[in-house]
């Protein structure tokens, strides 16, 4: 027995009885001519209630909402007049019990003699695969629904976030505080620059800081430049950047301040210290928003607000031709004095705890309290370093404290009487020279109090409430050389 007798011993109808798909047999006019077992399971309808009946009016009458759905749109019925095949998988049969059933067909033109006789139509029940593509819709539409919750509930903590930590680092309830807040709130939310003015000591960064967390750049950088530490030679790398092989030492490219700032905020701390030879240079960056590194023709262009800090009386130093005006004014659109701490003395309770607290974190020490007489010996204090002094003098009393007792007596003695100098008896003030001079005089005395140490406990910075880089650079201003 040959192949294809053995393959014509299994009957065709027996073939499509066991398809899986429904399976129907139409002839020209759209009747039922056949129908697999499988289409009876799905749709309901037995063999003798269809066949030779018009199958589009049986089950395929009104679309999924309802609506008629006229034979002539129909694709089944259009395989029976073009000749073509036709795929649909976004339609309903309706079952025998009224239901409608997702299907997807295909219908196949069945042709002979080259013209067309009848079609065969071949659907499978998708109602599972749809469930799932509902269940898969209306989860992605809960995760999309979260999503926007978590976003809400992200953005409502980081501004809550931002609200607890704007001042930080600001404590206090003194009204001069409280002036310097409202100046804070009043100009953060603007692009302004931003002059802070005040002693050395009074926490012009941490203004700086609470200006820029409260501005529409808080999620920018705030970088800062420490303008008191920067060689003249290198002002321009600093700020501006350089390619490589721009000059000698340039072995690689450098990102200068202003760009790393973009999009951000620039604290130029200590400005007053910038030479005069390179203010014309940072004032044309600032005005026109560009500059260019260091051996590099390409012009950078940067959106950067500025936040400058000084403890010098620019005014002063404009009319000693050591700092420029229209940088001066520049960088002052907003000026903000920060009170020195002898005019906010009312703030040395909360002060101290706070320095207690933070600082007996860093070191491990157990919270200490503050008694009514360290209270009386920090009011008793003039406090020429301000919040930097009053810090490091709560320190120290913590690392001097070995039992439960905070040990201020140790590192803050009553004040001896200042002694008066006399400056000269016929005039109340000094030339520049003079007065260069009694600074320089000033500066080797507390050198040689301190042994010529500049930083560290005891050193020059502590003694004259300054910074070692202030310091170094007033050594190197005046000539001064640690002796050997």
């Amino acid at each position: 027995m040959t192949r294809r007798e053995k393959a014509n011993e299994v009957p065709h109808d027996l073939i499509l009885g066991a398809l899986g798909e429904g399976v129907y047999g139409l002839d020209l006019e759209g009747r039922c001519t056949f129908v697999n077992e499988a289409a009876v399971r799905i749709m309901g309808w037995t063999e003798s209630e269809i066949i030779g009946e018009p199958l589009h009016d049986i089950h395929h009458h009104s679309h999924v909402n309802g609506t008629p759905y006229p034979r002539e749109e129909c694709p089944i019925y259009a395989a029976l007049t073009d000749g073509e095949v036709h795929e649909v998988d976004d339609e309903v049969f309706w079952h025998a019990n009224g239901d409608a059933i997702p299907v997807e067909y295909v219908t196949t033109p069945v042709k002979k003699a080259g013209g067309i006789v009848g079609a065969v139509v071949v659907f499978k029940d998708i109602s599972e695969r749809c469930q799932l593509e509902l269940e898969r819709e209306r989860a992605l539409k809960e995760v999309s629904s979260l999503k926007v919750q978590l976003e809400q509930e992200r953005d409502y903590l980081r501004e809550e976030l931002r609200s607890e930590k704007r001042y930080r680092d600001i404590v206090g309830t003194s009204d001069a505080l409280q002036r310097t807040l409202s100046q804070i709130e009043a100009v953060a939310a603007t692009p302004a620059s931003v002059l802070i003015q005040g002693e050395s000591g009074v926490g012009k960064e941490a203004i700086a800081r609470a200006i820029h967390d409260q501005s529409p750049r808080a999620d920018a950088p705030m970088v800062k430049v420490n303008c008191a530490s920067i060689p003249s030679e290198l002002f321009e790398s600093e700020f501006f950047g350089h390619v490589k092989g721009a000059f000698t030492g340039a072995h690689r490219d450098r990102v200068g301040r202003l760009q790393l700032a973009d999009g951000g905020t620039l604290f130029l701390d200590e400005v007053g210290e910038i030479p005069i030879s390179q203010q014309g240079k940072l004032l044309r960056a600032l005005q026109e928003h560009e500059f260019e590194r260091i051996g590099d023709d390409k012009t950078i262009k940067v959106d950067v607000r500025i936040v400058a800090a000084t403890n010098r009386n620019l005014a002063k130093e404009i009319d000693a031709g050591r700092f420029r005006e229209d940088l001066y004014y520049r960088l002052s659109v907003f000026p903000i004095d920060v009170p020195p701490l002898r005019a906010r003395k009312e703030d040395l309770p909360q002060l101290a705890q706070y320095f207690v607290t933070t600082a007996g974190e860093e070191l491990g020490r157990e919270q200490l309290p503050i008694t009514k007489q360290h209270l009386a010996m920090l009011e008793a204090h003039d406090w020429p370093g301000n919040i930097r002094e009053l810090k490091n003098v709560i320190e120290r009393a913590l690392i001097l404290s070995t039992g439960s007792r905070l040990r201020l007596d140790r590192v803050l003695t009553p004040e001896a009487p200042k002694k008066s100098k006399q400056v000269k008896q016929d005039s109340e003030f000094l030339t520049e020279e003079e007065f260069r001079a009694l600074e320089k005089a000033n500066l080797l005395a507390a050198l040689t109090a301190a042994e010529w140490r500049v930083s560290g406990e005891g050193g020059v910075a502590e003694l004259m409430g300054l910074k070692a880089s202030t310091v170094s650079y007033r050594m190197k201003t005046f000539g001064i050389e640690k002796p050997n």
